[in-house]
């Protein structure tokens, strides 16, 4: 191949690089995958007695979903708040980060890439690999203190 050829070879594969590239983050923003953490306060307690930090024994209720909306789990479905060691690796990356900071009573939603959960082999049968996962989230508890405010699940 001559440089001229070369080059309208080159020209002409440029604009279709493109097109691509742009479709692809089309894609990727359409499905509602992430790929950093997303946390986003849906309520906040007026006065925030009890904090959530590394550490401490938290309760939490959750509804997990992927994002075509679809549910693949609910502590709410069963009645019983899931309780585990913030920061110590006993759950999703996402969690261990997202959950930080956070007040007894407060709900938050957190999006997390597939990176800082499940990764590339998901955890079938009812998450895919690479799969973005978002969690309605509620603190319920730290090291056993609750708050004296109650909250239904539609109030999610």
């Amino acid at each position: 191949m001559r440089k001229g050829e070369r080059e309208m070879a080159i020209s002409s594969f440029l604009p279709l690089l493109t097109v691509a590239l742009v479709l692809t983050a089309v894609v990727a923003k359409k499905s509602g995958d992430v790929t950093e953490l997303q946390i986003g306060v849906k309520y906040k307690p007026e006065t925030c007695d009890i904090q959530a930090h590394k550490g401490d024994k938290i309760k939490v209720h959750y509804r997990g979903s992927l994002t075509d909306g679809s549910v693949f789990d609910s502590s709410y479905e069963r009645g019983d708040p899931i309780e585990f060691e913030l920061g110590s690796g006993q759950v999703i990356k996402g969690w261990d980060q997202g959950l930080l900071g956070m007040c007894v009573g407060e709900k938050r939603k957190l999006k997390i890439p597939s990176k800082l959960g499940y990764g590339a082999q998901g955890s079938p049968p009812k998450i895919p690999g690479g799969a973005t996962l978002i969690f309605d989230t509620e603190l319920v508890a730290v090291n056993g203190k609750g708050s004296s405010q109650g909250t239904s699940d539609n109030e999610l």
